[in-house]
């Protein structure tokens, strides 16, 4: 049985390494074939990394109650812009009005004792003073002095911690930004410090896309000067989720100091301005992010990229009329193209279409794209055309 199946392999593999030449010799009767290309043209391009991440509201607040009571009202409209220190619930407030009025009769009583205390004190150091009253009496009216402006301290304390009460029975916007739907509503009954919030503030412009990348890359790209300055001036790109670009440019805040031990990742944090608020916490995006500058590289459509059976990227050219093949180094995607930092000369001209009709050597026309009778697309046998980069 081996025997048999080896010698249906030698023959067809036989015939595979003659299709070139075959495809070589049925061209020439036909004459050049039409392809189309691209001129190469060298230029300092950016070399960015295209990292996965969600976005995080700037600042996050929780709103909860601080007194116990009854909910009497709602003072905002869920899903508006709320200013910091604005109202947003009041709660039934009776009995912490009783408790300030009993608090301030409690001051007034407390001022009358000192008042009193102040009168006998003085006329105590009188008649101590013309010999007509004792040492004792005296030190008697000073203590009884000093402690009635202690309870009128104490009074008056009071009567603050009863006026914060009151006013914390109307609860006010911690920070500015867009508030959520409530989780409360009118007549209900909430408590001081209670797990649930009422609801939650936003700070939505700007906003935070947290992303990870390993510490290898990270390493790569601080270990020069250059990789340092970019990092700390280099404005990233947000990709959303529906593909498109998002118009605010963003820049690196900060980078958590310390590696995830389980992945090898860093997490960095992105702000972009968001004025418009079409950036929502929890949205998926990408990040690209400048990494290092490729001075004279080339920028060419990933159809015109192809890789050998070993992986190994290579382009053909057109010299002299004739096919050429030039294996060339890809560095990094740039959106539906590849940025190539070895193996062309500027002024190149990089076959883009009509590879399944000539090869390597072969002469070739060049045509116009889209011309008629053009050439078809489709990379040549043998080889696979670069897949677009997500």
């Amino acid at each position: 049985m081996s025997f048999h199946r080896s010698s249906l392999i030698l023959p067809l593999g036989f015939a595979l390494a003659l299709l070139p030449n075959a495809l070589l010799a049925q061209q020439q009767g036909r004459g050049p074939a039409p392809v189309t290309v691209i001129t190469a043209e060298a230029q300092d391009l950016t070399l960015d990394a295209r990292l996965p991440g969600r976005i995080k509201a700037s600042t996050e607040a929780e709103v909860r109650p601080q007194v116990s009571g009854i909910l009497r009202d709602r003072l905002f409209d869920e899903g508006a812009s709320v200013t910091r220190g604005q109202p947003l619930y009041k709660i039934e407030d009776d009995s912490y009005r009783a408790a300030v009025a009993a608090a301030e009769a409690a001051v007034a009583q407390a001022e009358a004792a000192r008042d009193l205390a102040v009168l006998e004190e003085k006329r105590a150091v009188e008649l101590f003073t013309n010999r007509a009253g004792s040492e004792q009496n005296r030190d008697s009216a000073v203590a009884s002095r000093q402690s009635a402006d202690a309870a009128l301290q104490a009074a008056q304390a009071q009567l603050m911690s009863a006026n914060i009460e009151l006013d914390r029975t109307t609860i006010r916007a911690p920070i500015s930004g867009v508030i959520g739907l409530t989780q409360a509503t009118t007549g209900a009954l909430v408590a001081a410090q209670q797990s649930t919030a009422l609801t939650t503030i936003r700070a939505l412009d700007p906003v935070y896309v947290d992303v990870t990348q390993s510490a290898t890359d990270i390493l790569r790209m601080t270990s020069t000067p250059e990789g340092r300055e970019m990092r700390a001036t280099g404005e990233a790109t947000l990709i959303l989720a529906d593909g498109s670009i998002f118009p605010q440019k963003g820049r690196l805040e900060a980078a958590e100091p310390r590696v995830e031990p389980t992945t090898g990742m860093v997490t960095l944090r992105m702000t972009f301005p968001n004025p418009d608020h079409v950036l929502l916490p929890g949205m998926y995006v990408e990040v690209d992010l400048p990494q290092a500058q490729a001075k004279g590289a080339f920028k060419l459509p990933q159809n015109a990229v192809m890789r050998d059976r070993s992986g190994d990227a290579y382009v053909w050219t057109v010299e002299d009329g004739h096919v050429a093949q030039h294996s060339v180094e890809v560095a990094a995607p740039s959106g539906n193209k590849w940025i190539i930092t070895g193996g062309l000369e500027s002024g190149a001209q990089v076959i883009t279409s009509g590879f399944q009709k000539t090869g390597v050597g072969a002469p070739v026309q060049v045509v116009p794209a889209g011309a008629p009778g053009g050439a078809p697309q489709g990379a040549p046998e043998g080889a696979a055309p670069e897949a677009e980069a997500h």
